[in-house]
């Protein structure tokens, strides 16, 4: 029997549900039975809020600065990334589709092929986390994803939000993680998350807060995590010429 938390969701949340999820659909591989309803529900809530399908769809490269230790910039359209990294003289272009790619380093492109592997590798992980760390609210019903609703919680903060778990199965580089994410009862947007680096655990690594959302393009985006910052955050209509070249 559901828990009497699963009554408090406004009953608008479930109205015209079918027509919800033809505007965000989930990705093929999505674990549509075991998610919970509500929580799909809340996600396309969350996905409205952050600005549509739509935009999301159409925003085509997205740039940011990773806590100042480097900068990255992606296309959306290709799977192309470029990654500088600010505390040693490298940089890398992958494609995150093939994971092929270049690798500069000390001002030498990398050829051998085991420390080219090894870099792109490098690379493709940085890719994974740090894009995760910006864009998380629009990929909750990505390929993998398992979504359930825990009910009703306030925030750090003291705000009313809705709780939902992220788990994940053969998916990215580390689907033993495991979120928490309080999205606010009246904006829809996730104010906050707690990582678990593993989905045994009942207690979380950490919780920061998702602050200071702007809007890009035609989405927003958050930049603020507490202590932690991304910034230099941008949306751009067009690839900057020769970026993905080293």
């Amino acid at each position: 029997m559901k828990s009497f938390l699963y009554l408090l969701i406004p009953f608008f949340l479930f109205t015209a549900c079918g027509t919800r999820h033809s505007e965000n659909p989930a990705a093929p591989g999505f674990n549509n039975t075991g998610s919970d309803e509500e929580a799909i529900e809340i996600a396309d809530k969350v996905m409205e809020a952050m600005g549509g399908r739509k935009a999301w769809d159409q925003s085509r490269c997205i740039e940011w600065d990773f806590f100042g230790s480097r900068k990255l910039i992606w296309d959306k359209k290709t799977g192309m990334v470029r990654i500088n990294y600010h505390n040693e003289d490298q940089q890398a272009v992958i494609n995150i589709h093939t994971r092929e790619g270049q690798v500069r380093k000390n001002g030498e492109l990398i050829t051998q092929p085991d420390s080219l592997s090894k870099y792109l590798d490098q690379a493709y992980r940085t890719w994974i986390n740090d894009s995760y760390w910006l864009v998380m609210p629009y990929k909750l019903k990505d390929s993998g994803v398992t979504l359930k609703y825990l009910g009703e919680d306030n925030t750090r903060n003291g705000d009313q939000a809705y709780k939902l778990q992220l788990t994940f199965e053969s998916v990215g580089v580390t689907p033993q993680n495991k979120y928490n994410i309080w999205v606010d009862q009246k904006s829809y947007l996730v104010t906050q998350w707690a990582f678990f680096r593993e989905n045994s655990m009942d207690e979380p690594n950490f919780i920061t807060p998702w602050a200071d959302y702007r809007k890009y393009g035609g989405i927003l985006l958050s930049g603020d995590r507490g202590d932690r910052k991304l910034t230099d955050i941008a949306v751009l209509d067009r690839v900057p010429e020769g970026i993905f070249t080293l």
